[in-house]
Formats: structure tokens, sequence, C-alpha cells
């Protein structure tokens, strides 16, 4: 039989397999290290709304039953908050599945897909696997050249992904520019603005762009619960667009992709305003403690407005990340993402964020960091 790899996709043979933060599980049985910490997924360290859990648990009696596939109450709900439409809102298994379901719908081996240097790992991902070319522009500051971007844009390009603010950077693009990049795409390209992060943006000049779904028909605005709402290990997230647009992701969209236990949380969790705003008050309080104390022993940061920060430590970035790790401590290293002297920390509670910066203190004193 010819061999298996041979049998596979090409865009797929060039892939390599997402690699996700390490379970605390893991390190404790690798390094024999107990009572660790994981700052590597920019998971809420607040964990999920009570209102959320109350209601995941009230369904499992349950289970046996298939959930909701069209997630009426959950839509119902989301197009409430948004001021738009059911028919307009897509659901999906965390917010990459509805990444995955744009290329899939929109996407073939004739085209091309823009996205920006140090972008999301998703997206490459899936321009690959549907066959098509993938068209990487230098990053400016660590962050999106819009103006680049346009440039790269021709009559094969069918898709542009945009995170806003960017994973793992952290960098964020103001209302004036997004929206000016929107306007100037042409007919025949979709844009995916993915804002898993924000919730957690407080700036001013931040834009919602899912109130331009009205003007802009080309537009995709993706949001997520798995970051600020805390429901990562549930995985639900969804799209919002024109309706046109939702119905063409529906007929790609996996049956039942949303299970029950799922789609009762998120609800749920919409309801508890109060818990975000905690959440974000201490992702905020949590950012200044651990970039001031990053600052403190030398080391440079990239600004970022999620719950996640990237330190420079220089070339000594990967054994940093092995000496943290001994400490019973988890980030994440970004090599993968064209970052090779950074490691990307996840803001936790106020305990976590002082025990990480205890273990880089320890790391610096033994002069692993900063090596240019």
């Amino acid at each position: 039989m010819a061999e298996i790899a041979a049998l596979a996709a090409p865009g797929v043979r060039e892939l390599q397999p997402y690699q996700p933060g390490k379970p605390i599980e893991e390190l404790e049985r690798e390094y024999g290290v107990s009572n660790a910490i994981k700052l590597a997924s920019n998971e809420n360290p607040l964990g999920p709304s009570p209102r959320a859990l109350e209601a995941a648990r009230g369904v499992l009696a349950d289970i046996a039953r298939y959930p909701d596939g069209n997630g009426f109450a959950l839509k119902s709900k989301l197009a409430a908050r948004h001021g738009v439409r059911p028919g307009q809102i897509t659901l999906g298994n965390g917010s990459n599945d509805v990444l995955e379901c744009v290329a899939r719908a929109f996407v073939t081996p004739e085209n091309e897909v823009v996205f920006s240097e140090h972008a999301f790992a998703v997206y490459p991902i899936v321009t690959r696997a549907v066959g098509a070319r993938a068209v990487v522009t230098p990053a400016v500051n660590w962050g999106h050249d819009l103006d680049a971007m346009l440039r790269s844009i021709n009559a094969r390009t069918r898709l542009v992904f945009i995170a806003n603010p960017n994973n793992p950077t952290g960098t964020w693009l103001d209302r004036s520019v997004l929206e000016a990049f929107i306007a100037g795409l042409p007919s025949h390209v979709l844009v995916v603005v993915d804002e898993a992060y924000f919730e957690y943006v407080t700036e001013a000049d931040y834009p919602d762009t899912s109130r331009w779904l009205d003007r802009f028909p080309n537009l995709i605005v993706t949001r997520t619960f798995s970051k600020a709402y805390g429901l990562a290990g549930l995985r639900v997230g969804y799209g919002l667009s024109s309706e046109a647009v939702a119905d063409m992701l529906n007929r790609v969209r996996q049956p039942f992709n949303v299970n029950s236990v799922a789609l009762a949380g998120a609800y749920a969790a919409l309801g508890d305003g109060a818990h975000i705003e905690r959440s974000v008050h201490t992702n905020s309080e949590g950012m200044r403690q651990v970039v001031s104390g990053a600052e403190r022993l030398g080391l440079e940061h990239i600004p970022s407005v999620g719950n996640f920060v990237c330190i420079d430590m220089g070339r000594a970035a990967a054994v940093a990340y092995e000496s943290l790790l001994g400490r019973g401590v988890i980030v994440r290293p970004v090599a993968s993402y064209g970052m090779p002297n950074h490691l990307r920390v996840t803001i936790g509670t106020r305990d976590e964020n002082a025990r990480f910066l205890e273990a880089l203190k320890a790391v610096v004193e033994l002069g692993l960091a900063g090596l240019k």
C-alpha cells in the first residue's frame, strides 16, 4: 500500500499539529512537582460564572438526548445582545470551529488567504487544510500592517483573517484604521475579525466590529466563551455576519457541533455581567502586576490589551521556559509563531502572578534571561 502520508491532501501534509499549552497533570507527572500553576492558555483564572456552572449541571440528566442542533435559545440571547437577527449567528465548537467553517465554505485551492505574521495558529491550519495559498504579511511592531495586507490582495484573494487583539502578541487595531481597511476591500474578499479577547479590552478607541455588519456584507466577526466567560472546557463560540454568509457557514457546520452542556452554560454566562466585570478587573490589575514585575527584572514586553503578555527572554527563552516548568509554572513558548525570544504569560490571580514573578526572578538570577 502507498505510504499513508502520500494519500493525504497536499495542504494537510504541510501542516504540523496544533500544540496546546502543557496540561498541569503532564507537568506534575514529568517533573515530579506538585501545586503547579498554568499560565499558558489564556484561560480565565476566576473560572466560569456560578450561574453557568449551575446551568451546566442542570442539563446533565438529559445528555442521552441530542442537543438543539440550531441552538435556538443561545442564538436568541446573542441576537438580543448584539442587535442582530438569529439568522446572522453561526454557533461553533469554539470560535476556531467557525473559522474552519469560513474556510470550508468560501475558500478553494485556487484562492489565497491573507493574514499577518505572528497571527493565531488556526489561520494557516484552516487555509492549508482546504488547499489554499497562505499569504503572510510582515508584522509592524508585532502587530498587523494593514497597508501591507491591502497591497497583498489580488483577484485570487478570497479571505482575510484579522485578530483584534492579536494572539499571541496582544497588539490591537483602533476603530479608524480597521474601519478604513474593511471599507477598502474589494467585494470578492471576505474578512474575519477574530475578537476572542473582546471583553478584556478597555481601550476607548477599540472597535466593536459587530456594529458594522449592516455596512459591510463581507464582514464576519467571531467571539468565544472560552476566554473571559471561563468556559474553555465546554468549547463554544460564535460568528456574526450577514444572513447570506451565515447560511453558507451553516451548510458546512457539523450537526450538533455545540453540545447541550455548552449551550446551557453559555446561555447562563451571558446573563452574569458581574462575573465579566470581576474578570476584567482581575485581568487589569494582574496585567499591571506582571508587567511591573517584569520591568523590575529588566525584561521588556510587548504591550498587550488581552489577558496575556509576551515577555522578551532573549536567546535563552527556551531554556527559561524549561526552568520555569521545573519550578511548577507553565507559560507558553511562542517560537512557532516566529517569536523565539518571547514567552507568552497568561494573567492569573494575584497569587498566581506573584508565584510566576518569583520563579521568573530565579530564572533571571541564573543568568538565563536577556541573552541577545
